[in-house]
């Protein structure tokens, strides 16, 4: 690699230099500033060996269960980087989800995540409980994202599989500057193109340790 003055030095240890790297194309966003850290990709996994070996600004630990503290403390704890933590909104809502967005902010979360049903007065109320960013998910074109920023949300959590970029375009026509965080899979080109729609910050679907085995097996091998 040739090195210029604007390329940063680059220092790996002898044990920790085979690390899971976010795609190149994440660089372009702009990133999203909270309390002073600039945070442009988030990796979206629970699993605490990616965590500690990925170059990721931040986690996204949402997963498909009724949120645990146990969980979130064990992550937050483990954790080199910030942490946003799911809280519920689908199937857990009311004030449990209040409760648990009160304790993600005790153990050190830098946010909350609520998922797309959850309702504007119960957003409203997890927004008013913490002093951390709550973030709330959208999945569909026909989200009434204006009514979600104003019952409390500070970020936009766009997740719509392959209508991403344009569920973020048509969020960029409504609110020119809210805070975009959008799912970019894994892939350079779909990453490309929803930062070029107009998201932020990108959430990072990372091969699965099964997947990462896969690859070292066969380097070991050869």
């Amino acid at each position: 690699m040739k090195i210029t003055k604007n390329t940063p030095p680059e220092i790996q240890s002898s044990l920790r230099h085979h690390i899971l790297k976010v795609p190149a194309e994440t660089y372009a966003a702009s990133g999203i500033i909270i309390n002073g850290r600039r945070i442009k990709t988030l990796v979206f996994t629970t699993d605490l060996a990616i965590i500690r070996n990925c170059d990721a600004d931040a986690v996204f630990a949402v997963y498909p269960f009724t949120p645990q503290q146990t969980i979130s403390d064990a992550i937050i704890q483990a954790s080199y980087i910030p942490v946003f933590c799911g809280v519920g909104g689908g199937i857990t809502k009311g004030l449990r989800t209040i409760n648990l967005a009160k304790d993600a902010e005790a153990q050190g979360a830098m946010g909350v995540v609520l998922n797309a049903p959850i309702s504007n007065p119960n957003l409203r109320a997890v927004a008013r409980s913490v002093d951390i960013p709550v973030v709330i998910t959208v999945t569909t074109r026909t989200t009434d994202v204006v009514g979600r920023i104003h019952a409390g949300a500070a970020i936009l959590n766009v997740a719509g599989g392959p209508d991403t970029p344009n569920i973020v375009r048509s969020i960029r026509e409504k609110l020119p500057d809210a805070p975009i965080i959008a799912s970019g899979g894994n892939k350079p080109d779909t990453i490309k193109a929803t930062i070029e729609a107009g998201a932020n910050a990108i959430t990072y679907t990372p091969p699965s340790t099964q997947e990462l085995f896969k690859e070292l097996m066969g380097k070991y091998r050869d």
